[in-house]
């Protein structure tokens, strides 16, 4: 099955309603009882994470997915369900739940908030925090338009080498 985006549910989640579809993501939190489970998978397309509902009747695999740590990656295809009473607009309740890489319990990133500095430690995973998935997308858009601005008045972009005598910090 073909994997959906979690941008593109939440724009449109009555297109999905009811559907079973597969989405792909990282864990941002996860908690369970003996029969329950929510997961909140995040795959980078969205500033929100979608909750997975997996419960232990529907799922052969429910005791190894409730072990799994924040930071594992899951697949998970399941059906989507409108909740307009939830703060949440919709969930996934789970079907299937493959775990594509687990995560240590040492995982550096959890739901708290991280001081910068600290982020600084862990540069690789800087893009899954939510203050610099924010950034990054402000970045993005902001340098689309000059680039899109310049392209439309006929400049090149000339991606130029920097060439520099300065002599300092290892160089």
């Amino acid at each position: 099955m073909k994997r959906v985006e979690i941008a593109s549910i939440f724009q449109n989640p009555q297109e999905y309603a009811g559907q079973s579809i597969t989405i792909c993501g990282w864990v941002r939190s996860i908690r369970d009882s003996k029969a329950l489970g929510f997961i909140d998978l995040n795959d980078g397309s969205s500033f929100s994470g979608l909750q997975i509902v997996f419960e232990a009747q529907k799922l052969e695999n429910f005791a190894q997915i409730a072990k799994q740590n924040v930071g594992a990656a899951l697949c998970v295809t399941g059906t989507l369900q409108l909740t307009p009473q939830a703060k949440q607009p919709c969930e996934l309740h789970a079907e299937k739940i493959e775990v594509e890489a687990p995560s240590t319990p040492e995982y550096p990133l959890q739901k708290k908030r991280h001081s910068v500095e600290f982020l600084r430690t862990i540069a690789h995973l800087r893009p899954r925090t939510n203050l610099f998935s924010a950034v990054f997308r402000v970045r993005s858009c902001a340098a689309f338009a000059i680039h899109r601005f310049f392209q439309e008045r006929g400049f090149v972009y000339a991606n130029t080498p920097l060439i520099t005598a300065s002599d300092c910090e290892g160089a």
